[in-house]
């Protein structure tokens, strides 16, 4: 081992023992709606914070998930916390509660705690009691230096306490929640043991449920471990019909995410999380990204995240953390792409995809438009683009769809700029090139160039079609005629015979810009001159006229090399 790194030692870690789960059931299992959710923002996301939120703070975020839609709402600590406190009776005595939420306080297993987060609670028409202790090996041999059945004690004191004070206060509709803390870090018998004892005091009923939350408070192992464990702890744990499985995941090793929604799969039926997943540490699971992957399965979420734009810069001055621009569904560049291979497709995707049909586009997982997003943001120029990008932001910002052949021209032409400039080409830049490479400083513009002034067709018995032309070069005006098939070919000769050049036409597309009977008409043509290519782009009302004027303007770059 080098020495000069000998304190990054991967050997003083020891691996976290797997489930013995024999037939594990939830691999197999499909989530098929959303679980219960409940918003642990005021109180794990506040106490998170640098600056914790004020009471006027409080009522802010509070009033943003009722609009969001939590029904479940843990509203603060009230027992530690005067400013918690102060804000829960406000809640109350401001009757700021509609009817169909339930509010939740967080109290540790001591008595003088619970019953001051009973008095915060006074009046409440609704209301859940969070009774948590520490369970784990670790606290109980190094912090609370205690056995087993000593852990067990207080947890039980402390159920016969909150189900005594709830008792003194029949007018509330009381809930009871228990969590032995760091679960992921205890015997899984010995959890089912100490939660069987506590709902012993509690006696749950199917109309009136206990809620066990099991909480990954330190994410310790692979998401998929902790499922089994909460499978496991399903199995085992009596009166099952008459208890809300509900989970807690921390993001220490990054998969908050992955493990509650693997917890559902195991039959969690209750998600406590936070918005943007602010919390302790890595922070806490944001239920913002497990709603929006629930959505993007065609699932109903069950919160309104329409406006997520909103709610997440409301969220982020109040916490006072920025919003990472990869941070999923909500970040700047979440649905934008910069590689070529991938603009190219979600430029296809793009054109086959009609409104109704299920949403099928290649690297855009959800609709962006369904957030408030723009389907201009979808696609930013760098130098690492390519031409379906390009072709995309035209078609976007001028309705301008470029023909393949004419995306390979342009973009490289963006991709010189963007290498020279060595940083993003914006929209307004790429029409600005546009606009500079094929129409601003085309010849007719600069004064030097042939311009269409007028033509008539007529249709020759041999169902060739003749042509004449007028074309005009500064004060000098000139009348052309050939013959061909078609408008375009007879202009060819035409042309050709007028400038004694070879000319032939390599590519030939138009398209109207807008659907109507009055849209204008976008010609592209690619011509050959002795050897060399150039190309032409006019627009006019008449579809004729733009295809022609594109012949002279790819003409007088050839003249004008």
């Amino acid at each position: 081992m080098n020495t000069a790194n000998s304190h990054f030692n991967h050997k003083k870690y020891q691996a976290f023992k797997p489930v013995d789960l024999p037939q594990r059931h939830w691999p197999d299992n499909v989530i098929k709606q959303a679980p219960k959710w409940c918003s642990v923002d005021l109180r794990d996301g506040n106490q998170a914070l640098i600056e914790p939120l004020s009471v006027e703070q409080k009522m802010i975020l509070f009033k943003l998930l009722l609009k969001v839609g939590f029904k479940e709402i843990e509203v603060g600590f009230p027992s530690a916390s005067q400013a918690d406190y102060d804000f829960v009776r406000e809640l109350i005595n401001g009757g700021h509660i509609p009817d169909d939420v339930t509010i939740a306080v967080l109290t540790p297993a001591r008595e003088s705690f619970i019953r001051r987060s009973f008095q915060a609670l006074n009046g409440a028409k609704r209301a859940l009691v969070h009774l948590y202790n520490s369970t784990s090996r670790i606290q109980r041999e190094q912090v609370f230096k205690l056995d087993k059945a000593g852990i067990i004690k207080i947890a039980v004191d402390a159920a016969n306490v909150i189900k005594q004070c709830a008792a003194e206060q029949p007018q509330t509709q009381w809930r009871f929640q228990y969590s032995p803390e760091s679960f992921t870090g205890t015997e899984l018998d010995y959890a089912v043991e100490i939660c069987n004892a506590v709902n012993d005091i509690w006696q749950p009923t199917i109309e009136n449920p206990v809620i066990l939350n099991l909480p990954s408070t330190v994410e310790m192992s692979m998401p998929n471990v902790y499922a089994d464990q909460i499978e496991w702890f399903s199995r085992h744990i009596a009166h099952r019909e008459a208890v809300i499985i509900s989970v807690h995941t921390h993001n220490d090793r990054g998969c908050a995410i992955a493990a509650a929604e693997m917890a559902c799969l195991a039959g969690a039926q209750r998600v406590e999380g936070t918005l943007l997943g602010n919390g302790e540490r890595t922070g806490n699971m944001d239920i913002i990204t497990m709603a929006m992957n629930l959505y993007s399965q065609g699932i109903d979420p069950q919160l309104d995240l329409s406006d997520i734009q909103m709610i997440s810069r409301q969220v982020s001055e109040l916490i006072q953390l920025p919003v990472h621009p990869r941070h999923p569904y909500i970040g700047e560049l979440v649905f934008t792409a910069f590689s070529g291979s991938h603009q190219d497709a979600i430029n296809k995707c793009m054109q086959a995809y009609q409104h109704g049909d299920k949403w099928q586009v290649a690297y855009l997982p959800i609709d962006p438009t369904d957030l408030g997003r723009s389907y201009q943001e979808v696609i930013r120029i760098n130098s690492q683009s390519g031409k379906g990008g390009v072709a995309y932001i035209l078609e976007q910002a001028l309705s301008i769809q470029l023909p393949r052949w004419l995306q390979i021209e342009f973009s490289r032409y963006v991709q010189d700029y963007a290498e020279k400039m060595a940083h993003e080409v914006s929209a307004d830049v790429i029409i600005e090139l546009f606009q500079e490479k094929y129409i601003n400083h085309s010849a007719v513009n600069s004064g030097k160039g042939w311009q269409l002034m007028s033509y008539e067709l007529t249709q020759q018995m041999s169902h060739q079609e003749q042509i004449s032309v007028n074309i005009l070069n500064a004060d000098k005006e000139v009348q052309l005629t050939g013959q061909g098939v078609g408008a375009l070919d007879a202009f060819v000769q035409a042309l050709g015979h007028f400038f004694n050049r070879q000319i032939n036409i390599v590519e030939y597309n138009e398209h109207a810009l807008q659907p109507g009977s009055d849209a204008r008409a976008m010609s592209f043509i690619r011509l050959k001159v002795e050897g060399c290519s150039y190309t032409g782009i006019a627009e006019h009302k008449d579809v004729i006229s733009a295809t022609l004027s594109a012949l002279l303007n790819a003409m007088n770059s050839a003249i004008h090399r």
